[in-house]
């Protein structure tokens, strides 16, 4: 193993340093944060990392006013700003403003998925998207908004939320200028405008413009059906479907016509009866 990466052990003062910089090769995360459960390879980075969460945020973006507590988070966020993508891909020419995103991103390529769910065995690309797969499972949300109480299964979650209240919205296209509460939402959007389908289903190879819409469509082929009411227990393969069967147990009727008032629980059944005033 020494000779394949290239360094002798001799090289490192001590074992455990050689064995976490081996790590950096084998992609193994062995520390996990134990305030929001994300990992890493090396013990200095996941040092680095509390500080997110526990130290003073001295360094200020000149341009919003926003604070971080590492210079180099706050460079990066500085292209948000400047609109500087200096991490491109060689398969398909995507540009990025930082390195993890372009890392997870090249593994829509490779179709790497090195993260498993201990449960039920499904992988996942990135420890960010097991994390919040396993929430599914334990249904835990241990982030709660502070404002209006609304608790998130990962602190992403809680932070693109909180835009909500604040109405910051940082992230620019800069095809129709058009703004966005989060960087995932504008990537989505751009596609509009691109037409790119990254994400193919290896089933039947449809191609989708958003994961989320490629693991939803996988679910007609496996059957999987994630999503059970605590009420009957019935089961179903989208979380929007759940919801909607929820209102025949709790009579709720939140779509209304604006021509008769008639009140319906889910939107198809609206988009149906207005039919009948224009037909």
């Amino acid at each position: 193993m020494t000779e394949e990466l290239g360094q002798s052990s001799h090289d490192f003062s001590e074992e455990s340093k050689f064995n976490e910089h081996k790590r950096i090769h084998t992609g193994e995360k062995l520390y996990p944060c134990d305030i929001c459960g994300k990992v890493f390879s090396q013990s200095k980075c996941l040092t680095r990392h509390k500080r997110i969460h526990t130290e003073e945020k001295r360094h200020h973006c000149d341009i919003c006013g926003k604070s971080f507590s590492q210079n180099t988070t706050l460079t990066t966020h500085k292209r948000v700003h400047t609109g500087e993508k200096p991490y491109h891909c060689d398969i398909c020419g995507k540009s990025f403003s930082d390195g993890s995103s372009f890392t997870k991103h090249k593994r829509i390529h490779t179709g790497e998925k090195r993260h498993h769910c201990d449960i039920c065995g499904k992988s996942f690309s990135s420890a960010r998207n097991l994390i919040a797969h396993e929430h599914i499972h334990t249904g835990e949300k241990p982030y709660q908004c502070d404002i209006c109480g609304k608790s998130f299964p990962e602190i992403y979650g809680l932070t693109k939320h909180k835009r909500i209240h604040t109405g910051e919205k940082p992230y620019h296209c800069d095809i129709c200028g058009k703004s966005f509460s989060d960087g995932s939402s504008l990537t989505k959007h751009k596609r509009i405008h691109t037409g790119e389908k990254p994400y193919h289903c290896d089933i039947c190879g449809k191609s989708f413009s958003i994961n989320h819409y490629l693991t939803q469509h996988k679910r007609v082929h496996t059957g999987e059906k994630p999503f059970h009411c605590d009420i009957c227990g019935k089961s179903f393969s989208q979380n929007t479907a759940l919801t909607t069967h929820k209102q025949v147990h709790t009579g709720e009727n939140p779509y209304h016509c604006d021509i008769c008032g008639e009140s319906f629980s889910d939107g198809s059944n609206l988009n149906e009866h207005i039919h009948t005033h224009t037909s």
